[in-house]
């Protein structure tokens, strides 16, 4: 009796702790998205999750350490389904859309990424690498060059036209990434800060991006 006791208070204080963490991730991923990493105070991701600060910072001694676990949170969702669609024997074509479908998804859904890499590219740029390596089980030049082999493949076919393979994908990352970086100018002069067809304008980005890579590199 005692021993089931002591199992089952073990497992409702790990629920507890789970369920806690989970609302401290959800609350600060809402705070980032409004007031982005500077703007963001542990008081009020606290006061979001309905938790007090001591306990906050008992599961996060940091903001920056948070700010971490939000964006590796976001990280593990795309990573996996994008790295096993870009190395499976899909077509090329195929596998751009599918990259930037899931790539704008993303950056709409957790629009304080762009903001939070470019930040540590320049502040701390080894918190970028440490994610990657926990995340990614082989290398993006792994990646990158079964791509590249995949692309002169199809050029030999008359699929595609010649295309640098790292090149191709910057085109595709900046195309999808400007957007959300530059929401505050894009919003307010294109759309006369109405956010309603901003948010619009995104969704129609992806087609728009899509099309866009495809005719230029379709043979």
């Amino acid at each position: 009796m005692w021993l089931n006791y002591i199992v089952n208070t073990y497992s409702f204080m790990k629920e507890h702790e789970k369920n806690t963490e989970q609302k401290i991730l959800d609350a600060a991923e809402d705070v980032f998205m409004i007031k982005g990493m500077s703007g963001a105070r542990m008081q009020e991701i606290a006061d979001k999750a309905g938790i007090n600060k001591a306990l906050l910072h008992y599961y996060y001694r940091t903001k920056d350490k948070l700010f971490e676990k939000v964006f590796e949170k976001a990280f593990k969702i795309f990573i996996p389904k994008t790295l096993g669609m870009m190395s499976s024997d899909k077509p090329v074509i195929e596998k751009i859309e599918f990259f930037v479908n899931n790539y704008i998804s993303l950056l709409y859904k957790h629009p304080f990424i762009p903001s939070f890499v470019l930040s540590e590219l320049n502040r701390n740029p080894q918190i970028l690498v440490n994610i990657f390596e926990k995340n990614i089980q082989f290398t993006e030049n792994d990646i990158l060059e079964n791509f590249d082999k995949q692309i002169k493949t199809e050029v030999e076919a008359g699929i595609l036209k010649p295309v640098d393979a790292r090149n191709l994908m910057v085109n595709i990352i900046g195309m999808c990434i400007f957007p959300i970086i530059g929401r505050p100018v894009i919003q307010g002069v294109l759309f006369e800060n109405n956010k309603a067809k901003y948010n619009e304008f995104l969704k129609q980005r992806k087609e728009f991006v899509k099309e866009f890579i495809i005719n230029s590199i379709k043979a």
